[in-house]
């Protein structure tokens, strides 16, 4: 992925996605080291990008592998600054179907 892909950075989160996987559907992985805090936050931030992901999902390409990796600053982020961050991101990086 990090050879091959392409990765977008942005306040809250770093993506990085691969494209050309064939015609399954997009995947998507969520990173959440200990820098972003505790496990309660941890998986407080988990649960926000995979919701994010779970809505986006029927406008995802397929054959689009993600790699979604949660920054310390993520666990002061609102929800909607997450889903903006997190959808303008994958816009960049050519994630939504054409």
């Amino acid at each position: 992925m990090r050879k091959d892909g392409r990765s977008v950075h942005g306040r809250f989160v770093l993506l990085g996605v691969l494209k050309g996987q064939g015609a399954v559907a997009a995947r998507i992985g969520i990173i959440t080291s200990r820098r972003v805090g505790g496990a309660v936050e941890r998986n407080r931030v988990r649960r926000r990008i995979r919701e994010i992901a779970r809505h986006a999902r029927p406008q995802l390409a397929s054959g689009v592998w993600m790699v979604v990796i949660a920054k310390s600053s993520a666990v002061r982020a609102a929800f909607d600054e997450l889903r903006h961050e997190w959808t303008s991101l994958a816009k960049k990086a050519g994630c939504f179907q054409a």
